[in-house]
């Protein structure tokens, strides 16, 4: 029998609610791979920062690597201004851990309704493969003359070639799997330095892999796209800024931004993963019940497929695609009146 030991972090506003769920969901699933999973409750976030002023404490990170995995909900507080929230937990564990391949996966499930004309289900599937160590959102920077007429506010961009090559190689290894079909999200019209070299490694990575079909697209271009014609895309290779916006398209086109579920994976499991729904926080129904708890769900999914537990994985992705497609017990966010914990319920009894 396998078996892992996962870290669970809840954090803040309805990721508890929605992770409780994709334990419940995990654990059931997981007995079909006869695969064992220990969960270790973490409480960090945002209220463990009103009480230390950290958002998790010294030895975090000694801690989390003593784990398989890590499965987070949301962090994110009105109270706290969101870039000490985010820079003290989750990008930090993204360069800490070398999860540089963050992999968002957005697919329009049948029941579900696209917000875009007359595309059935299954014609959107699309793989966002995003750059998650570097890039726009390097810590590198500072602000001078702060509160006057003067200041100044300096944000620099990191590319290295190592960092751009591996998260596009990855992509390729990816294309191999689906649809053999790279698109490249740049911008190098307007960013002659950091795109122009992502373009250029970009078409050196391209001969390695002859069988892919590659091809570029400016990030304007790309956005248009995903509203225009997002069949055309199978996977799709960006920067850190990019991918980051761009999913957050794709998962609304997929009908919402409670089946967006995403991987941050360090390949070479030097360090563990870390598995996450993209919906954020989201403050303004937390407590209340009615999260969605179906990209947390998918997002566990995701983290038993890359522990080795595929059966368990096919498991949890069909009970969603299940509860989906039969319609009866959805949240609001999908014009349904279910709760959290029933479409929980419903997902459970599908893999039964």
């Amino acid at each position: 029998m396998a078996k892992y030991r996962i870290a669970v972090i809840g954090g803040d506003g309805i990721g508890p609610e929605v992770i409780d769920q994709a334990v419940r969901a995990a654990e059931v699933a997981a007995k079909l791979d006869a695969t064992q999973l220990t969960w270790n409750t973490l409480p960090w976030g945002t209220n463990f920062y009103k009480k230390t002023g950290r958002m998790v404490p010294e030895d975090a990170w000694d801690t989390l690597r003593q784990h398989d995995a890590i499965l987070f909900g949301a962090v994110g507080s009105p109270d706290v201004p969101d870039h000490l929230t985010v820079s003290g937990i989750i990008l930090p564990m993204r360069r800490k851990f070398d999860q540089y391949v963050n992999f968002r996966p957005a697919y329009l499930f049948d029941g579900v309704p696209c917000p875009l004309k007359d595309k059935a289900s299954g014609s959107i599937d699309m793989a966002v493969y995003r750059e998650n160590t570097e890039g726009e959102y390097a810590p590198i920077g500072g602000r001078l003359y702060e509160g006057t007429p003067n200041e100044v506010a300096v944000q620099t961009a990191v590319f290295t070639r190592r960092g751009t090559e591996r998260i596009m190689r990855a992509a390729f290894e990816a294309a191999r799997k689906r649809r053999k079909k790279v698109t490249s999200i740049t911008k190098s019209n307007a960013l002659p330095f950091s795109m122009v070299m992502w373009d250029e490694v970009f078409k050196q990575v391209s001969k390695d892999y002859p069988d892919i079909q590659s091809s570029s697209l400016l990030v304007d271009a790309a956005a248009m796209d995903f509203v225009r014609k997002p069949e055309t895309f199978d996977v799709v290779v960006a920067s850190n800024l990019f991918g980051d916006i761009l999913t957050d398209l794709s998962a609304m086109i997929t009908g919402s931004m409670g089946l967006a579920a995403s991987a941050n994976i360090n390949p070479e499991r030097v360090y563990p993963s870390m598995f996450e729904p993209v919906h954020g926080s989201a403050p303004d129904i937390a407590g209340k019940g009615i999260a969605n708890p179906l990209a947390a769900i998918l997002s566990a999914g995701l983290m038993l497929d890359h522990l080795g537990s595929s059966r368990a994985a096919k498991a949890m992705r069909d009970a969603v695609a299940a509860v989906l497609k039969a319609g009866r017990v959805l949240t609001p966010d999908l014009s349904g009146k279910a709760t959290t914990v029933e479409v929980g319920t419903a997902v459970v009894q599908a893999i039964h």
